[in-house]
């Protein structure tokens, strides 16, 4: 197994990224991968899957967006999917290299949006159970969730328990203590390593629902390179329809289920995300 990981800085759009990256040991890396995770995750939630990558040849950077985990937070209070955007095309710009962009819910959108406004930035897109379209029922689960967590918890334990209850179809459930990287403690109090202000962005409000996702199916529509939709079988928040969908704003996407898994795919089944995705690494991308 490779064991050469490093903690990196990034430099985003005005913001400094914290990073781990993956380097393979016994080859030539074969190429870069960027890993996104979702709203209100850190780059653990990539942790896993880095470590298949770099064992399988890649490079892999899993990044901390800004506002998440030991990245800066917004000194503006821009968290809006353009910010995102904008922060992944100025890491793309700093590599030697095309990367593979791979992103979770907001890291996915994010990845989706930059594609769109440079179909040449990427030489592939994985999109890991989000599409431009969604449910509202959903969306609304995760913003209530992250709402909730706003006021902390008095232990580890009551974190692990929040997160059950919001994905109670969870194969492995969390571990109090594997938590710790996620949270942080203050006056008395575990919570969540995100700034609150990205709950008051009025871009990413209910309202903009509409105007969101029109700009996710104008990017989707300038989408070139080979694409991958990594969809959880029992997501609650892309339908079989949205995912329909996507597969015809993009002609050169393909989808795969993972089955027993909902929205949070890499936290669900990592193992099967790994090996669809490798699996897509090997056979779709040219060389």
């Amino acid at each position: 197994m490779s064991d050469t990981t490093s903690a990196i800085r990034l430099r985003g759009d005005g913001v400094t990224l914290a990073a781990d990256r993956w380097d393979p040991t016994t080859q030539p890396s074969t190429g870069t991968a960027l890993l996104l995770h979702g709203g209100g995750q850190t780059r653990h939630s990539w942790q896993r899957t880095g470590q298949r990558l770099a064992d399988h040849g890649w490079t892999a950077m899993t990044i901390d967006a800004r506002g998440h985990g030991d990245s800066d937070w917004a000194a503006d209070g821009d968290y809006s999917i353009a910010a995102h955007a904008r922060d992944l095309a100025a890491v793309v710009a700093a590599l030697d290299t095309r990367p593979v962009l791979i992103g979770a819910s907001l890291g996915g959108m994010a990845s989706l949006i930059a594609q769109g406004a440079d179909p040449t930035l990427a030489r592939g897109l994985v999109l890991v159970d989000i599409t431009p379209s969604a449910e509202p029922a959903g969306l609304e689960k995760i913003s209530t969730f992250m709402r909730d967590g706003l006021a902390g918890f008095d232990s580890l334990d009551d974190a692990a328990a929040a997160v059950t209850a919001y994905n109670p179809h969870r194969r492995r459930p969390p571990r109090p203590d594997g938590l710790r990287k996620n949270l942080r403690w203050r006056d008395g109090r575990w919570y969540w390593h995100w700034d609150p202000q990205m709950m008051a962005d009025r871009s990413n409000s209910p309202e903009q629902a509409g105007v969101r996702e029109e700009q996710a199916r104008t990017a989707a529509r300038a989408i070139t390179v080979p694409t991958l939709l990594i969809r959880g079988a029992q997501s609650d928040v892309v339908s079989p329809e949205n995912a329909r969908d996507l597969l015809r704003l993009i002609p050169t996407a393909r989808q795969i289920d993972v089955g027993g898994a909902g929205h949070m795919v890499s936290g669900d089944d990592n193992d099967v995300l790994s090996e669809g995705l490798i699996e897509f690494l090997d056979h779709d991308l040219p060389n």
